[in-house]
């Protein structure tokens, strides 16, 4: 063998230990670290997913929760319409009575001044016509007639008397 043959099968020898020690090196090292890496970033996935899985089911549980919501608004404009129109009603019927009661205070006040300013007329005319009686009875009547007319009447209330 010569020289020339004994440098390719150093310069094989060479690779071929070469290759060996890289591949003991990556088995040693390398392989480890990478599975250690890719099983790490497979529960970092897996985490995540279940994560994700979870914000799924809390979308879909908040979603749940705002039909509620919704329903719940829904319903408390109905009760509040209906009780703002029950309210709305028992103010009105309370104002109508109060109205009612008023104008029945009003009609009976009415009445009473009607009656009071008809019996001050009445007084009013009685002493009017007392007043103009006297001034035609002195002018009328004189001495004679008067004593006539007083005797007749004493006699009548005489009579009435028995």
């Amino acid at each position: 063998m010569n020289l020339q043959m004994l440098a390719v099968y150093s310069q094989i020898a060479g690779a071929v230990i070469f290759v060996i020690l890289l591949v003991w090196l990556y088995n040693k090292f390398m392989a480890p670290a990478i599975a250690t890496y890719t099983a790490n970033k497979n529960a970092e996935i897996r985490e995540q997913e279940q994560r994700r899985e979870r914000m799924r089911s809390d979308v879909g549980a908040a979603q749940a929760e705002l039909g509620t919501a919704e329903d719940d608004v829904r319903e408390i404009r109905a009760r509040r319409e209906v009780v703002e129109k029950r309210e709305r009603e028992t103010s009105l019927a309370a104002a109508h009575a109060e109205a009612d009661r008023i104008v029945r205070n009003a009609e009976g006040e009415l009445e009473r001044a009607r009656l009071s300013a008809r019996d001050k007329l009445r007084i009013e005319f009685i002493e009017k016509a007392l007043q103009q009686a006297r001034v035609q009875a002195a002018q009328r009547i004189d001495d004679a007639a008067n004593v006539k007319l007083v005797e007749a009447t004493v006699n009548d209330l005489a009579r009435g008397a028995r």
